[in-house]
C-alpha cells in the first residue's frame, strides 16, 4: 500500500507525504516507510507504525534532544569515548 497524503491541514509546514505501508512478510508487524527520506519504522498496528514513522522522520530532520551523559551510560556507552561520525564511515550500517 502506497499513498500520497496531504497533511497540510494538520501541520502548516508539511507538504504531501509519500508513504509505503505494508504488513511484514515474516512477522505480524506493520512496516511504514517515508519514501522521500528513506526512513522506515514499524509497529504492531498500522496506526502504531505510522505514529512511529512520524517520530522517526522528526528525528531524521533534526527534532529531539541530544542524549545526556546519564542516557549514554544507561545504554552502556562511555561518554568519554563516544564520538560522532558520518554514517558512510560506520561499519554498523553496512
Amino acid at each position: 500500500m502506497s499513498a500520497d497524503v496531504d497533511r497540510s491541514e494538520e501541520e502548516d509546514d508539511v507538504g504531501p507525504v509519500n508513504i509505503t505501508l505494508k504488513l511484514g512478510e515474516d512477522t505480524d508487524l506493520w512496516l511504514a516507510r517515508d519514501e522521500d527520506t528513506g526512513v522506515t519504522s514499524q509497529g504492531p498496528t498500522r496506526q502504531a507504525a505510522l505514529s512511529n514513522l512520524d517520530e522517526a522522520v522528526e528525528g531524521y530532520k533534526g527534532a529531539g534532544d541530544s542524549p545526556t551523559e546519564a542516557d549514554l551510560r544507561e545504554l552502556g556507552i562511555d561518554p568519554e569515548n563516544d564520538t560522532s561520525g558520518d554514517l558512510d564511515s560506520s561499519d554498523v550500517f553496512q
